[in-house]
């Protein structure tokens, strides 16, 4: 595959972006390729979204969180993306739920439409993300849920990771960690040849962004790596005990 887009100028990055690397995306996290999604994920959301009836997904992509939502009993689910070519997948796999075309910060549905909104890895890619979130607020009910998907702020922060420091005497293994307090955008190289971009900010930006809003957190769910991932990638079997998720349930107060 050729490069998708310059890992050196990440903020040239735009929607066109996400219209290119759209198929990469259905086929490695979607469909049962990808075992974070399904031991992990779909499976936490449907929890979290448990007796919820009307439900947005927001960074929908082709659909796979709005449809195990819809599977499992709510009563109306809409998603949105940026992405024409998410959107036009989304109808084509069908299964209950509405799509739109849609950015975060500009919700196209009335004030306390939704019993809940769900957001999926998405928070990461949104440069708007003070404006994404009151636009989840004003869309839900009072007393709706927000349920937030991130990879883990902390522990996944550009440059961490697995390391097996050989030089030491005696040798040592750690997770080394980045610039957590940083908020910067990058492009991160995610298989040979595709590069996505990343906005890392610390997990405070996104609690208080939420607080002031009226969302506040009523759980947060850091989970080890699913066995299907750790067979995929044994190569992180050492830093299994190192969450890659972060989940946050937040209530809309008055």
């Amino acid at each position: 595959m050729a490069e998708l887009a310059d890992p050196e100028d990440p903020e040239g990055a735009g929607p066109a972006l996400w219209e290119e690397v759209a198929g990469w995306w259905q086929d490695h996290f979607t469909a049962g390729a990808d075992p974070e999604y399904e031991e992990q994920i779909l499976p936490m959301a449907v929890e979290a979204l448990a007796g919820a009836a009307r439900v947005l997904e927001v960074g929908t992509g082709e659909g796979q969180v709005a449809r195990a939502a819809a599977a499992a009993g709510a009563r109306a689910v809409v998603g949105i993306d940026l992405s024409t070519n998410q959107i036009v997948e989304a109808q084509r796999r069908g299964d209950g739920p509405r799509y739109a075309q849609a950015t975060a910060d500009a919700l196209p549905f009335a004030d306390g439409a939704f019993d809940a909104v769900v957001a999926c890895l998405v928070f990461e890619h949104i440069d708007a993300v003070d404006e994404a979130v009151a636009e989840v607020a004003r869309v839900l009910r009072p007393g709706g849920r927000f349920v937030f998907f991130l990879n883990h702020p902390l522990l996944q922060t550009p440059d961490s990771g697995w390391i097996d420091d050989q030089i030491l005497e005696p040798p040592e293994q750690y997770w080394r960690l980045g610039a957590y307090l940083h908020e910067a955008a990058t492009m991160e190289q995610v298989e040979k040849g595709v590069f996505i971009r990343f906005v890392h900010r610390p997990l405070s930006r996104y609690v208080n962004a939420m607080a002031a809003q009226g969302l506040l957190v009523e759980r947060m769910v850091e989970p080890a790596p699913p066995a299907g991932f750790l067979a995929q990638a044994p190569e992180y079997v050492e830093a299994a005990s190192i969450p890659r998720l972060l989940l946050l349930v937040a209530r809309l107060h008055p």
